[in-house]
Protein backbone atom coordinates (compact mmCIF):
# COMPACT_ATOMS: atom_id res chain seq x y z
CA UNK A 1 0.00 0.00 0.00
CA UNK A 2 1.18 3.36 -0.90
CA UNK A 3 1.82 5.68 2.05
CA UNK A 4 -0.05 9.31 1.82
CA UNK A 5 1.36 12.50 2.15
CA UNK A 6 1.36 14.92 5.57
CA UNK A 7 0.03 18.04 5.88
CA UNK A 8 -0.33 20.11 8.76
CA UNK A 9 -2.95 23.36 8.70
CA UNK A 10 -1.58 26.04 10.79
CA UNK A 11 -3.13 29.31 12.04
CA UNK A 12 -1.00 32.26 13.66
CA UNK A 13 -2.30 35.35 14.71
CA UNK A 14 -1.20 38.17 12.59
CA UNK A 15 -0.03 40.25 15.21
CA UNK A 16 3.22 37.44 15.89
CA UNK A 17 4.73 40.38 13.23
CA UNK A 18 5.36 43.89 14.01
CA UNK A 19 3.72 45.27 11.06
CA UNK A 20 0.10 42.67 12.16
CA UNK A 21 -0.05 41.82 8.47
CA UNK A 22 -1.13 39.20 6.91
CA UNK A 23 1.96 38.53 4.53
CA UNK A 24 4.72 38.74 7.18
CA UNK A 25 3.05 36.31 9.21
CA UNK A 26 2.96 33.97 6.59
CA UNK A 27 6.43 34.63 5.99
CA UNK A 28 7.09 34.25 9.86
CA UNK A 29 5.43 30.65 9.60
CA UNK A 30 7.44 29.83 6.15
CA UNK A 31 11.04 30.70 8.15
CA UNK A 32 9.60 27.70 10.50
CA UNK A 33 9.59 25.17 7.98
CA UNK A 34 12.61 24.86 6.07
CA UNK A 35 12.46 23.68 2.19
CA UNK A 36 14.30 20.63 3.85
CA UNK A 37 11.18 19.63 6.10
CA UNK A 38 7.95 20.92 3.49
CA UNK A 39 6.52 23.90 1.60
CA UNK A 40 3.80 26.19 3.05
CA UNK A 41 1.33 27.60 1.05
CA UNK A 42 -1.60 30.21 2.26
CA UNK A 43 -4.96 28.51 3.00
CA UNK A 44 -7.95 30.70 2.48
CA UNK A 45 -10.51 30.08 5.61
CA UNK A 46 -13.10 32.55 5.29
CA UNK A 47 -14.71 34.61 8.25
CA UNK A 48 -17.94 32.28 9.65
CA UNK A 49 -20.82 33.44 12.41
CA UNK A 50 -19.48 33.29 15.47
CA UNK A 51 -21.51 32.55 18.29
CA UNK A 52 -21.11 32.37 22.15
CA UNK A 53 -18.16 31.32 24.02
CA UNK A 54 -19.96 27.75 25.30
CA UNK A 55 -21.39 27.19 21.70
CA UNK A 56 -17.79 27.64 20.13
CA UNK A 57 -16.51 25.30 22.86
CA UNK A 58 -18.89 22.97 22.22
CA UNK A 59 -18.44 23.02 18.56
CA UNK A 60 -14.72 22.63 19.07
CA UNK A 61 -15.22 19.35 20.16
CA UNK A 62 -18.13 18.43 18.01
CA UNK A 63 -15.60 19.50 14.76
CA UNK A 64 -12.94 17.14 16.47
CA UNK A 65 -15.34 14.17 16.47
CA UNK A 66 -16.30 14.55 12.98
CA UNK A 67 -13.14 15.14 11.40
CA UNK A 68 -11.99 12.09 12.99
CA UNK A 69 -14.83 10.38 11.31
CA UNK A 70 -14.39 11.99 8.12
CA UNK A 71 -11.01 10.49 7.79
CA UNK A 72 -12.75 7.23 8.94
CA UNK A 73 -15.03 7.16 5.71
CA UNK A 74 -11.87 8.34 3.58
CA UNK A 75 -10.40 5.35 4.56
CA UNK A 76 -13.15 3.12 4.21
CA UNK A 77 -13.87 4.10 0.42
CA UNK A 78 -9.69 3.73 0.02
CA UNK A 79 -10.17 -0.05 1.04
CA UNK A 80 -13.25 -0.38 -0.89
CA UNK A 81 -11.49 0.81 -4.05
CA UNK A 82 -8.69 -1.13 -3.35
CA UNK A 83 -10.62 -4.00 -3.01
CA UNK A 84 -12.48 -3.63 -6.14
CA UNK A 85 -9.13 -2.85 -8.56
CA UNK A 86 -7.25 -5.76 -6.66
CA UNK A 87 -5.11 -3.76 -4.99
CA UNK A 88 -3.61 -2.12 -7.73
CA UNK A 89 -1.96 0.98 -6.20
CA UNK A 90 -1.42 2.70 -9.69
CA UNK A 91 -4.98 2.06 -10.81
CA UNK A 92 -6.09 3.19 -6.99
CA UNK A 93 -4.36 6.24 -7.33
CA UNK A 94 -5.77 7.21 -10.75
CA UNK A 95 -9.02 7.29 -8.96
CA UNK A 96 -8.53 9.43 -5.78
CA UNK A 97 -8.72 13.05 -6.82
CA UNK A 98 -11.25 15.67 -5.73
CA UNK A 99 -12.42 17.57 -8.07
CA UNK A 100 -10.97 15.99 -10.74
CA UNK A 101 -7.54 17.25 -9.35
CA UNK A 102 -4.91 15.44 -7.78
CA UNK A 103 -5.14 15.80 -3.80
CA UNK A 104 -2.41 18.04 -3.52
CA UNK A 105 -3.34 20.09 -5.96
CA UNK A 106 -6.83 20.54 -4.50
CA UNK A 107 -5.55 21.34 -0.68
CA UNK A 108 -2.98 24.26 -2.55
CA UNK A 109 -5.50 25.74 -4.30
CA UNK A 110 -8.30 25.54 -1.61
CA UNK A 111 -11.35 27.65 -1.80
CA UNK A 112 -14.09 27.37 0.63
CA UNK A 113 -17.27 25.95 -1.69
CA UNK A 114 -19.38 28.46 -0.94
CA UNK A 115 -22.15 26.79 -3.11
CA UNK A 116 -21.84 23.59 -1.43
CA UNK A 117 -21.18 24.75 2.06
CA UNK A 118 -22.76 28.38 2.31
CA UNK A 119 -19.80 30.04 4.57
CA UNK A 120 -22.89 32.57 5.45
CA UNK A 121 -24.40 29.84 7.80
CA UNK A 122 -23.98 29.27 11.25
CA UNK A 123 -21.13 27.04 11.90
CA UNK A 124 -23.39 24.93 13.77
CA UNK A 125 -25.52 24.11 10.56
CA UNK A 126 -22.38 23.82 8.96
CA UNK A 127 -21.33 21.14 11.40
CA UNK A 128 -25.00 19.51 10.48
CA UNK A 129 -24.20 19.47 7.25
CA UNK A 130 -21.25 18.10 6.89
CA UNK A 131 -22.39 15.25 9.14
CA UNK A 132 -25.28 14.25 7.09
CA UNK A 133 -23.36 14.12 3.94
CA UNK A 134 -20.60 12.09 5.22
CA UNK A 135 -22.85 9.76 6.88
CA UNK A 136 -24.31 9.73 3.39
CA UNK A 137 -21.48 8.98 1.58
CA UNK A 138 -20.53 6.20 4.09
CA UNK A 139 -24.14 4.43 3.50
CA UNK A 140 -23.88 4.67 0.04
CA UNK A 141 -20.81 3.58 -0.64
CA UNK A 142 -21.37 0.78 1.85
CA UNK A 143 -24.87 -0.45 0.10
CA UNK A 144 -22.81 -0.82 -3.31
CA UNK A 145 -20.30 -2.85 -2.37
CA UNK A 146 -22.12 -5.10 -0.52
CA UNK A 147 -24.21 -5.24 -3.76
CA UNK A 148 -21.16 -6.06 -5.47
CA UNK A 149 -19.98 -8.51 -2.91
CA UNK A 150 -23.21 -10.25 -3.03
CA UNK A 151 -23.20 -10.88 -6.89
CA UNK A 152 -19.13 -11.21 -6.63
CA UNK A 153 -20.26 -14.11 -4.49
CA UNK A 154 -23.12 -15.71 -6.44
CA UNK A 155 -20.63 -15.74 -9.62
CA UNK A 156 -17.81 -17.66 -7.65
CA UNK A 157 -20.84 -19.92 -6.55
CA UNK A 158 -22.05 -20.63 -10.08
CA UNK A 159 -18.52 -20.83 -11.55
CA UNK A 160 -17.32 -23.11 -8.66
CA UNK A 161 -20.52 -25.67 -9.71
CA UNK A 162 -18.78 -25.61 -13.38
CA UNK A 163 -15.28 -25.62 -12.49
CA UNK A 164 -14.95 -27.79 -8.98
CA UNK A 165 -14.05 -30.86 -8.21
CA UNK A 166 -16.80 -33.93 -8.88
CA UNK A 167 -17.69 -33.47 -4.79
CA UNK A 168 -19.18 -29.98 -5.45
CA UNK A 169 -19.53 -29.03 -8.91
CA UNK A 170 -22.81 -29.09 -10.92
CA UNK A 171 -23.29 -32.44 -12.45
CA UNK A 172 -25.56 -31.00 -15.22
CA UNK A 173 -23.10 -31.50 -18.02
CA UNK A 174 -21.94 -34.86 -16.19
CA UNK A 175 -24.59 -36.93 -15.46
CA UNK A 176 -26.61 -38.70 -18.14
CA UNK A 177 -30.45 -38.95 -17.45
CA UNK A 178 -30.94 -42.45 -18.78
CA UNK A 179 -28.61 -43.73 -15.59
CA UNK A 180 -31.06 -42.04 -13.22
CA UNK A 181 -34.22 -44.05 -11.94
CA UNK A 182 -37.25 -41.60 -12.22
CA UNK A 183 -40.67 -42.21 -11.34
CA UNK A 184 -40.10 -45.72 -9.35
CA UNK A 185 -42.60 -46.58 -6.60
CA UNK A 186 -39.73 -48.12 -4.83
CA UNK A 187 -36.29 -47.97 -6.27
CA UNK A 188 -33.94 -44.54 -6.20
CA UNK A 189 -30.83 -43.59 -7.65
CA UNK A 190 -27.89 -42.40 -5.36
CA UNK A 191 -24.97 -39.97 -6.79
CA UNK A 192 -21.87 -40.43 -3.92
CA UNK A 193 -18.07 -38.68 -5.53
CA UNK A 194 -15.80 -40.96 -3.27
CA UNK A 195 -11.78 -39.70 -2.96
CA UNK A 196 -10.18 -41.32 -5.59
CA UNK A 197 -7.55 -42.73 -2.76
CA UNK A 198 -10.55 -45.09 -1.23
CA UNK A 199 -12.32 -45.96 -4.36
CA UNK A 200 -11.60 -49.89 -3.88
CA UNK A 201 -12.71 -49.67 0.14
CA UNK A 202 -15.91 -48.28 -1.31
CA UNK A 203 -16.40 -51.14 -3.95
CA UNK A 204 -15.94 -53.78 -1.53
CA UNK A 205 -18.17 -52.29 1.27
CA UNK A 206 -21.39 -50.38 -0.37
CA UNK A 207 -23.33 -52.92 -0.61
CA UNK A 208 -23.32 -53.69 3.03
CA UNK A 209 -23.89 -50.18 4.14
CA UNK A 210 -27.63 -51.23 5.02
CA UNK A 211 -30.71 -53.05 3.87
CA UNK A 212 -31.88 -53.21 0.41
CA UNK A 213 -28.51 -52.01 -0.95
CA UNK A 214 -29.08 -53.39 -4.82
CA UNK A 215 -26.54 -55.81 -5.25
CA UNK A 216 -23.75 -54.70 -7.80
CA UNK A 217 -25.20 -51.99 -9.15
CA UNK A 218 -22.69 -49.46 -8.35
CA UNK A 219 -21.57 -47.65 -12.01
CA UNK A 220 -18.48 -45.38 -12.60
CA UNK A 221 -20.35 -42.16 -14.00
CA UNK A 222 -17.40 -39.76 -14.02
CA UNK A 223 -13.82 -39.12 -12.92
CA UNK A 224 -11.51 -36.40 -11.83
CA UNK A 225 -8.10 -35.95 -10.17
CA UNK A 226 -9.89 -35.93 -6.86
CA UNK A 227 -13.04 -38.04 -6.75
CA UNK A 228 -14.95 -40.71 -8.61
CA UNK A 229 -18.41 -40.14 -9.38
CA UNK A 230 -20.82 -43.66 -8.57
CA UNK A 231 -24.74 -44.49 -9.22
CA UNK A 232 -26.08 -46.45 -6.58
CA UNK A 233 -29.57 -48.02 -6.42
CA UNK A 234 -31.49 -48.66 -3.26
CA UNK A 235 -35.09 -49.12 -1.79
CA UNK A 236 -36.08 -45.92 -1.48
CA UNK A 237 -36.86 -47.15 2.32
CA UNK A 238 -33.17 -46.84 3.15
CA UNK A 239 -32.25 -44.05 1.31
CA UNK A 240 -31.66 -41.98 4.42
CA UNK A 241 -30.08 -44.57 6.36
CA UNK A 242 -27.26 -45.18 2.89
CA UNK A 243 -26.20 -41.64 3.15
CA UNK A 244 -25.98 -41.00 6.37
CA UNK A 245 -24.01 -44.43 5.63
CA UNK A 246 -21.86 -42.78 3.13
CA UNK A 247 -21.00 -40.14 4.72
CA UNK A 248 -19.55 -41.58 7.69
CA UNK A 249 -17.12 -43.14 5.39
CA UNK A 250 -16.30 -39.84 4.09
CA UNK A 251 -17.71 -40.49 0.39
CA UNK A 252 -20.37 -37.65 -0.83
CA UNK A 253 -23.90 -38.26 -1.84
CA UNK A 254 -24.68 -35.74 -4.54
CA UNK A 255 -28.22 -34.44 -4.95
CA UNK A 256 -29.28 -34.45 -8.86
CA UNK A 257 -32.72 -33.80 -10.18
CA UNK A 258 -32.94 -34.35 -14.04
CA UNK A 259 -34.30 -31.36 -15.61
CA UNK A 260 -35.52 -30.87 -19.18
CA UNK A 261 -33.36 -27.91 -20.35
CA UNK A 262 -31.46 -27.62 -17.49
CA UNK A 263 -27.35 -27.49 -18.85
CA UNK A 264 -28.41 -24.43 -21.33
CA UNK A 265 -30.41 -22.91 -18.15
CA UNK A 266 -27.42 -22.99 -15.94
CA UNK A 267 -25.61 -21.75 -18.52
CA UNK A 268 -27.87 -18.99 -18.96
CA UNK A 269 -28.00 -18.29 -15.31
CA UNK A 270 -23.80 -18.01 -15.01
CA UNK A 271 -24.02 -15.75 -18.15
CA UNK A 272 -26.36 -13.12 -16.49
CA UNK A 273 -24.65 -12.98 -13.00
CA UNK A 274 -20.72 -12.43 -15.22
CA UNK A 275 -23.45 -9.32 -16.73
CA UNK A 276 -24.95 -8.58 -13.44
CA UNK A 277 -21.10 -8.71 -11.79
CA UNK A 278 -19.45 -6.54 -14.30
CA UNK A 279 -22.03 -3.50 -14.42
CA UNK A 280 -22.43 -3.68 -11.05
CA UNK A 281 -18.19 -3.45 -10.68
CA UNK A 282 -18.34 -0.38 -12.99
CA UNK A 283 -20.59 1.34 -10.81
CA UNK A 284 -18.94 0.34 -7.58
CA UNK A 285 -15.71 1.65 -9.00
CA UNK A 286 -17.32 4.93 -10.24
CA UNK A 287 -18.94 5.70 -6.68
CA UNK A 288 -16.38 4.93 -5.18
CA UNK A 289 -14.17 7.33 -7.13
CA UNK A 290 -16.38 9.94 -6.96
CA UNK A 291 -17.24 9.29 -3.14
CA UNK A 292 -13.61 9.63 -2.26
CA UNK A 293 -13.03 12.41 -4.11
CA UNK A 294 -16.37 13.86 -1.92
CA UNK A 295 -15.05 12.66 1.32
CA UNK A 296 -11.73 14.04 1.17
CA UNK A 297 -13.54 17.61 0.28
CA UNK A 298 -15.81 17.26 3.27
CA UNK A 299 -12.85 16.49 5.70
CA UNK A 300 -10.69 19.40 4.31
CA UNK A 301 -13.93 21.62 4.91
CA UNK A 302 -14.16 20.10 8.25
CA UNK A 303 -10.73 20.70 8.77
CA UNK A 304 -11.02 24.64 8.17
CA UNK A 305 -13.50 24.95 10.53
CA UNK A 306 -11.58 23.73 13.16
CA UNK A 307 -9.01 25.95 12.93
CA UNK A 308 -11.67 28.45 12.13
CA UNK A 309 -13.20 27.59 15.48
CA UNK A 310 -9.70 26.90 17.53
CA UNK A 311 -8.16 30.12 16.14
CA UNK A 312 -11.18 32.57 17.78
CA UNK A 313 -11.19 30.16 21.13
CA UNK A 314 -7.17 30.40 21.36
CA UNK A 315 -6.10 34.02 20.05
CA UNK A 316 -10.10 35.78 20.85
CA UNK A 317 -11.45 39.01 19.15
CA UNK A 318 -10.90 41.40 17.04
CA UNK A 319 -10.05 37.88 14.97
CA UNK A 320 -6.82 38.31 12.28
CA UNK A 321 -4.95 35.58 11.65
CA UNK A 322 -3.50 33.79 8.75
CA UNK A 323 -3.43 30.15 7.80
CA UNK A 324 -0.62 27.80 5.89
CA UNK A 325 -0.69 24.53 4.62
CA UNK A 326 2.19 23.09 5.21
CA UNK A 327 3.07 19.58 3.16
CA UNK A 328 5.80 17.78 5.34
CA UNK A 329 7.10 18.30 8.64
CA UNK A 330 6.36 20.95 11.39
CA UNK A 331 6.83 19.85 14.46
CA UNK A 332 3.83 21.68 17.24
CA UNK A 333 6.51 22.50 19.48
CA UNK A 334 9.00 24.29 16.99
CA UNK A 335 11.35 26.46 19.03
CA UNK A 336 11.33 29.46 17.02
CA UNK A 337 7.66 29.33 15.93
CA UNK A 338 6.71 28.89 19.92
CA UNK A 339 8.95 31.77 20.98
CA UNK A 340 7.49 34.38 18.24
CA UNK A 341 4.40 33.47 19.56
CA UNK A 342 5.38 34.04 23.51
CA UNK A 343 6.97 36.93 22.20
CA UNK A 344 3.04 38.47 20.83
CA UNK A 345 1.80 37.34 24.51
CA UNK A 346 0.70 33.66 23.18
CA UNK A 347 1.86 30.93 25.01
CA UNK A 348 1.07 26.65 25.21
CA UNK A 349 1.11 24.76 28.53
CA UNK A 350 4.34 23.21 27.59
CA UNK A 351 2.76 19.53 26.95
CA UNK A 352 0.27 18.68 24.01
CA UNK A 353 -0.97 22.63 23.67
CA UNK A 354 0.72 24.40 21.69
CA UNK A 355 1.06 28.33 21.26
CA UNK A 356 -0.27 28.30 18.05
CA UNK A 357 -3.72 26.08 15.88
CA UNK A 358 -1.85 23.22 14.29
CA UNK A 359 -4.16 20.27 13.17
CA UNK A 360 -2.02 17.14 11.38
CA UNK A 361 -3.81 15.11 8.43
CA UNK A 362 -2.55 12.52 6.47
CA UNK A 363 -4.35 11.52 2.89
CA UNK A 364 -3.92 8.19 1.82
Amino acid sequence: MSKGVKYLLVSLPTNITLANEHDEALTALRSAVTTDNGTTVPFKIPEFKIGTLDALVQQADELAKLESGCEGVVSKVGDSLRTILEGDDEKIAQQKTVNDKPVDQYLKSFHWNKVKYRADKSIGELIDMLQKEVTSIDNDVKNKYNQYNQVKTSLTVLQRKQTGNLSNKSLTTVVDPSLIIRDSEYLETHLIAVPNTITKDFIKSYETLCKMVVPRSATQIDADEEFTLYAVTTFKKTSQEFIHKCREHKWTPRDFKYKEGGREEEQKEVEKVAKDEKKVWGEALRLGRTAWGEAVMAWVHVLALRVFVETVLRYGLPLSFVCGLVRGRMTKDDSAMSADMQAAGHTGDGGDYSAYVCYEFEIN
